[in-house]
């Protein structure tokens, strides 16, 4: 975990602050929202590459964690975050939907770190992770017209055209980069290595751009915050538990009953991000919801860590 990762929510809260500051500048705030959909892109191709999505085959090998986790995360996660935003967020579509665009959206990255602190089965974790991120690509349009399609907010074309862009062409990218060094493997090590801080930064200045041009709608609401926080707390009480009795009646051992409650309770942010600053442009607020996000998941991620790794500690004690 280097210091990036480390100081990722830090880093999130400071390019608020300096996007923020900087919009007060008109020149400035005219025209960052141009430089959005470039850092997005560049931020994906390079998580993207980062993923071993040629090892997808993997996640069959233990077929019995594969198909509980996949149904926890593209069942019932998605129902409970529709059932929480109808409950404390059904009259206000932006937040709606930021909410229901994080919450659907499994993590591909970050629950490894976590997983390793807490002693769960890292390998196990990873073999799971490129199927988690196919499924949430094909899935996520899905989730919004079944849960959104009613709010007004969505438009059909213009979210297939930003999924499209934001995320289909970085992930081609990705592949045909692992293609070309598919026989150079030092080669794609030491790239994949070299770049791996590069998506931080690359998101960092994508919400800088972001709050440069519509800061001012975060001060003009920042009592909705507080909104958006009950809902994302009793998202991650609730699943702990549930996700807690289902690896117990699955009789997973310790280590892999760890790995299973990080991959269902870890959110992708950043993808979620990425496709609400293109598909909603002029939703702000839905982009806004998801930066608040993971100021709240990742201390909330750290706690569970902490808790998991005792219970690990007093098992095998």
């Amino acid at each position: 975990m280097n210091l990036f990762e480390k100081l990722y929510t830090l880093f999130i809260f400071i390019a608020v602050i300096i996007g923020i500051g900087i919009g007060q500048v008109e020149l400035i705030r005219n025209n960052a929202e141009s430089f959005i959909v470039p850092l997005l892109v560049a931020m994906l191709y390079i998580t993207f590459l980062q993923i071993p999505i040629d090892e997808i085959k993997k996640a069959f090998i233990n077929i019995k964690f594969t198909y509980t986790s996949v149904t926890i995360n593209f069942v019932w996660t998605p129902i409970l975050a529709w059932l929480l935003a109808m409950v404390f967020l059904g009259d206000n579509p932006a937040l709606y939907i930021g909410f229901i665009m994080l919450m659907v959206t499994p993590c591909t990255d970050w629950y490894l770190i976590f997983t390793g602190i807490a002693k769960g089965n890292v390998a196990l974790s990873t073999a799971i992770l490129p199927l988690n991120l196919i499924l949430q690509v094909i899935l996520l349009p899905v989730y919004l017209l079944i849960f959104g399609g009613k709010t007004g907010v969505i438009e059909l074309s213009f979210l297939v055209e930003s999924i499209l862009i934001v995320l289909f062409i970085p992930l081609v990218l990705a592949f045909l980069t692992k293609m070309f060094l598919r026989n150079r493997q030092q080669l794609k090590e030491n790239l994949i290595s070299n770049l791996s801080v590069l998506p931080i930064i690359f998101l960092s200045l994508a919400i800088v751009a972001m709050f440069a041009s519509q800061g001012q709608l975060l001060l003009d609401n920042l009592d909705l915050m507080w909104q958006i926080t009950l809902p994302i707390l009793l998202f991650f009480t609730i699943n702990f538990f549930v996700v807690q009795k289902v690896g117990q009646l699955m009789r997973f051992p310790i280590s892999d009953r760890t790995s299973f409650s990080l991959t269902t309770l870890a959110r992708n942010s950043p993808i979620a991000l990425a496709i609400a600053m293109t598909a909603f442009p002029d939703q702000p607020l839905i982009a806004l919801t998801l930066v608040i996000g993971p100021l709240l998941e990742l201390p909330i991620l750290a706690i569970i860590t902490q808790l998991l790794l005792f219970k690990s500690n007093r098992r095998s004690a």
